[in-house]
């Protein structure tokens, strides 16, 4: 069964998104197979994979109302090993359409089961916010991933995620907990940097991955060309570094069980 991992931090400009894409295309070039679930209204994952938002009629949206099935939602990539559920701005108003239903925080849990058995990895790409698709992303998954950005505010807005976390674990998703922390556009010349990682380390442990993330032109560029950091340009730091994550994170799987 697969396990069903939700990326996610309420602040913007995280790398949330970049690991998403990143992530799972590392993963399935490892031959693991992985489905990238795009959840936030503003699309950038289903960009990211070279599809234009614009022209998504059948992708979470759709599947979350039930005006679509799994199996027409799902799109192929670049990559053999990644399947995506592409993101519209229609996304917007489902919370507002789902508003009267009891069981509106577990609809896309309840769409995701059938699929768990397809994938390796389900990866869900939060948008910058705690609201309604966040919501469903933790209540669906098995565990989640924070992607920290090395600055100031980092831990502060990292409790609210946590206590956003430890809510949804006491009322909707009893066996939800942390997979990991990853730092994310990390300079070792900056200073503040070197600090913010010293205190999340020294607060999470090991829950707090080895492999940095660090700033890069070229993991920045790639989202343009609509293709993975690995069809870009797999020499550069940025892809490197998320081939590393790749095999710490199936490491971790295999010493969790």
């Amino acid at each position: 069964m697969g396990h069903i991992i939700s990326i996610s931090n309420q602040k913007g400009g995280v790398g949330k998104t970049t690991t998403a894409i990143n992530l799972s295309a590392s993963l399935a070039v490892a031959e693991k197979r992985c489905l990238l679930v795009d959840c936030d209204p503003q699309g950038n994952a289903t960009t990211g994979l070279g599809i234009d938002k614009a022209h998504v009629d059948g992708g979470l949206y759709e599947l979350i109302l039930g005006s679509a099935a799994e199996g027409e939602v799902i799109r192929k990539t670049g990559l053999s090993g990644l399947h995506l559920i592409g993101s519209s701005p229609d996304l917007i108003g489902a919370e507002v359409e789902l508003m009267s239903l009891q069981d509106r925080e577990y609809r896309l849990r309840g769409k995701l089961f059938s699929l768990r058995d397809s994938y390796d990895y389900v990866f869900l790409d939060c948008p910058p916010s705690l609201g309604f698709m966040t919501i469903n992303a933790l209540t669906a998954a098995d565990s989640v991933l924070v992607p920290l950005q090395c600055e100031y505010y980092a831990l502060e807005g990292l409790s609210q995620l946590l206590e956003t976390v430890g809510a949804v674990r006491r009322g909707l998703n009893p066996s939800l907990r942390l997979d990991g922390i990853l730092l994310t556009m990390y300079d070792s010349r900056n200073n503040l940097a070197l600090q913010v990682e010293e205190e999340v380390r020294g607060l999470f442990k090991e829950k707090v991955f080895k492999t940095l993330i660090p700033r890069n032109v070229r993991l920045s560029e790639a989202p343009s060309h609509g293709i993975p950091i690995l069809l870009y340009d797999i020499k550069s730091k940025g892809a490197q570094s998320y081939l590393s994550l790749a095999k710490e994170f199936i490491d971790r799987e295999v010493e969790g069980g």
